[in-house]
C-alpha cells in the first residue's frame, strides 16, 4: 500500500500555514539568501501568475519579521547559513500587502477596495495603537489609517507613516513586501479608468519606496514590468527581474530535479513523462522550470486517480485574454503562419518590450508579443540576442489554451458567416460531396491550421474534427454527436436532421499527402464497424456515409448513399 506523506498544497500561499499545518514544500528558501547578498533597495520579480510569487513573499516576511516564527523554518535550506539567520532572522518589522484583490468596475470601488488593504494592514500592527515610543500625535495618525473612509492623501502616504511609525516603536528600520503590485491597473486597463488608478499607484509607491529613510528594502512581485515612467518615476536603486535574468531565477516554479523528488514522494515516478510534456518547458534566465501550480493540481488528482490523463488547469485561473485577442489580430497572414509554426512545436525570433504600460499592451501586434512572453504563454529558448529573443510555446498546456481560443474565433467567424455555413451543411444533407468538400477547403484556407509535427497522427485528426464539430453544431435543429458508440465502434462523427436524414462522418489526417487513399479508409471503417446500423433501426430513411481526408490545408470529401 503506498505511504502517504505530507498533505499537498492547493492554493495555500501563507508560508506560516503551509508549514505549521504540515504541507507538502519544495524548498525555495535560497531565496532569502539571494536578497541579502544581492542587496537592493528595491527589488521587483516579474513572473506569470500561479508561479509561486505570494508564497514567496509570504515566506520573506516570516522570515525577516521580528513577529515571525522561527521553528517553521527548521530542517529549510536558509537555516545552514548561521550568520545570516543571526543577523536577520525575526530582527525587522514587516510590512505585507497585497493588491490582487482590487479588482473592481469602477475607480470609486478600486479605491475603497485598496483603502480596505491599508485598513487590513494596519489591523496587523496593533502594537502601535498604543505604543509608549509614540507620540499621541502618531498613534491618533495611525489609528486614523483604520478608518475605512480614508481620504485620497491619507491613503497615498500609508505605506510610508507605517514605515515611520515602526522604526520609532522598534528602532529599526521596516521591510515592505508588495505582491502582484500591478493587478489593479490590469483591472484598471479593463474598466477604462486606467489613468486615474495610474496616479494613484504612483502617489502610493513613490511615497513608500522613494527617499523613505524609514525603509530597510522592498520587494515587490507582479506579471508585467510596467513602464518606470509610467509608476515609478523617480525610483533610484530600482532592480527589475524579469523572467529573461539570470539572477533568482530558479526560484519562482519547481525545477526538473524538484518534480522528479516530489513525484518519487508520492509514488508517482511512473508519471514523470506526461508532467514534464504538458507543464514544464518554460525557461527563466538559465533555468529550466515547471508550473507549480499544475504540477501541484495534477499530482493531487493523480493521488486519487492514478489513471487521470493531464488536464488543463492553468485555463480556469484567468480569461486568458491575451491570447484571445492575439488570435483575433492574426488576420495578417505573416502572423497567422506564426502562429501555426509556434503551435507545430517550431520557434520564432521576436524582438521583446519588457516595459510597456498596460495602455500599449493591445496596441500593436508587436507588443501582444511581448505581453505573451511576459506572461507566460510563450517562453524563450536558448540565449536572447540583445532584445531579440527565440520564442515558443513551452508545453502541451499552454498549446492546449491557443488551440481552444483558434476554435473558438474559428466557430465565430463562421456563425458571422451565414451563407456559407448554409451551402456546407446543405451539400452535406443531401451527399453533394464537391460542393462539401470546397466549402471545407475554404474554411481550412481562413483559419490559422493546427498542424503539430510531434504528436501522434490521431491527434491531428482531432484538429480537423473540432472544425467540423464547430461548423455542424452552428446548424439549428440538427443533433450532432461525437465519438458514439455505433455498431462495432465510435463512429467520429453522426449527425441526424430534421428530414429524417442522416450523416456519418469518419475524419482521417493523410500524413503522406494521399487523400484518395484516406477517404476509402474512412468509408471502409464505416462499413467494417456497421456504424449505420443504428440510424438503420432508428428509421432513418437516408444515410450518407463520408469519408473525409485532410492533410495541411487540402482536404477531399468522399460521399456513399445507403437507403435505409
Amino acid at each position: 500500500m503506498k505511504k502517504t506523506i505530507q498533505k499537498l498544497p492547493i492554493g495555500i500561499e501563507n508560508f506560516e500555514k503551509l508549514r505549521q499545518d504540515d504541507f507538502y514544500y519544495i524548498d525555495k528558501t535560497g531565496l532569502i539568501r539571494e536578497i541579502i547578498q544581492n542587496w537592493s533597495e528595491v527589488t521587483l520579480f516579474t513572473r506569470p501568475r500561479r508561479f509561486g510569487k505570494s508564497l514567496n513573499m509570504s515566506m520573506l516576511k516570516s522570515f525577516f519579521s521580528v513577529k515571525g516564527d522561527k521553528q517553521i523554518f527548521e530542517g529549510l535550506e536558509i537555516t545552514r547559513e548561521k550568520e545570516l539567520c543571526e543577523g536577520y532572522m525575526g530582527k525587522f518589522p514587516v510590512i505585507l500587502i497585497s493588491l490582487k484583490g482590487i479588482s473592481a468596475a469602477s475607480y470609486d470601488v478600486a479605491y475603497r477596495l485598496a483603502v480596505g488593504m491599508i485598513n487590513e494592514a494596519a489591523a496587523g500592527l496593533e502594537e502601535l495603537s498604543e505604543s509608549s515610543h509614540l507620540s499621541e500625535e502618531d498613534r491618533e495618525a495611525f489609528r486614523r489609517l483604520r478608518r475605512p473612509d480614508m481620504e485620497e492623501p491619507e491613503f497615498l502616504g500609508s505605506l510610508r507613516l507605517m514605515s515611520r511609525l515602526l522604526y520609532r516603536h522598534y528602532g529599526q528600520r521596516a521591510i515592505i513586501l508588495i505582491d502582484e503590485y500591478d493587478v489593479p491597473l490590469a483591472k484598471a486597463s479593463e474598466n477604462g479608468y486606467y489613468d486615474e488608478m495610474v496616479n494613484l499607484m504612483r502617489g502610493f509607491l513613490g511615497q513608500a519606496l522613494k527617499s523613505n529613510e524609514n525603509l530597510m528594502f522592498a520587494v515587490l512581485t507582479g506579471c508585467m514590468r510596467i513602464s518606470k515612467e509610467s509608476i515609478f518615476t523617480g525610483l533610484n536603486n530600482f532592480n527589475v527581474l524579469s523572467v529573461a535574468d539570470v539572477e533568482f531565477d530558479e526560484y519562482f516554479g519547481f525545477t526538473d530535479g524538484e518534480v522528479r523528488q516530489l513525484l518519487q514522494d508520492y509514488a508517482l515516478s511512473g508519471h514523470y513523462e506526461d508532467i514534464r510534456e504538458w507543464y514544464d518547458g518554460y525557461r527563466f534566465g538559465n533555468a529550466e522550470v515547471y508550473c507549480p501550480w499544475d504540477v501541484i493540481c495534477h499530482c493531487r488528482k493523480l493521488c486519487s486517480d492514478p489513471q487521470i490523463s493531464p488536464q488543463n488547469y492553468w485555463i480556469n485561473t484567468s480569461s486568458n485574454e491575451v491570447v484571445r485577442k492575439f488570435i483575433e489580430r492574426s488576420d495578417n497572414q505573416t502572423t497567422k503562419r506564426e502562429i501555426e509554426r509556434l503551435i507545430a512545436g517550431d520557434e520564432i525570433v521576436k524582438e521583446i518590450h519588457q516595459e510597456l504600460t498596460y495602455k500599449d499592451m493591445y496596441a500593436s501586434i508587436e507588443n501582444i508579443w511581448s505581453v505573451l512572453f511576459m506572461t507566460g504563454y510563450l517562453t524563450q529558448r536558448g540565449k536572447p540576442d540583445g532584445a531579440f529573443f527565440r520564442l515558443a510555446i513551452p508545453n502541451m498546456e499552454i498549446r492546449n489554451i491557443f488551440t481552444s481560443q483558434i476554435m473558438s474565433f474559428f466557430r465565430e467567424k463562421v456563425k458571422k458567416d451565414g451563407a456559407t455555413l448554409e451551402r456546407f451543411c446543405y451539400a452535406l444533407e443531401y451527399g453533394d460531396a464537391a460542393t462539401a468538400e470546397e466549402c471545407f477547403t475554404a474554411y481550412l484556407k481562413k483559419t490559422i491550421s493546427i498542424r503539430d509535427t510531434f504528436v501522434r497522427k490521431k491527434t491531428k485528426e482531432n484538429f480537423y474534427h473540432g472544425m467540423l464539430l464547430g461548423i455542424l453544431g452552428l446548424k439549428e435543429n440538427w443533433v450532432v454527436s461525437s465519438n458514439r458508440e455505433m455498431g462495432e465502434g465510435y463512429s467520429d462523427i453522426l449527425v441526424e436532421t430534421d428530414s429524417e436524414r442522416g450523416m456519418i462522418l469518419e475524419i482521417k489526417y493523410a500524413h503522406d499527402g494521399n487523400l484518395d487513399q484516406a477517404c476509402q479508409e474512412a468509408l471502409e471503417q464505416i462499413e467494417t464497424r456497421r456504424y449505420a446500423d443504428e440510424l438503420q433501426d432508428e428509421g432513418i430513411e437516408k444515410i450518407y456515409k463520408y469519408g473525409i481526408a485532410c492533410y495541411l490545408k487540402k482536404c477531399r470529401v468522399v460521399v456513399e448513399g445507403d437507403v435505409g
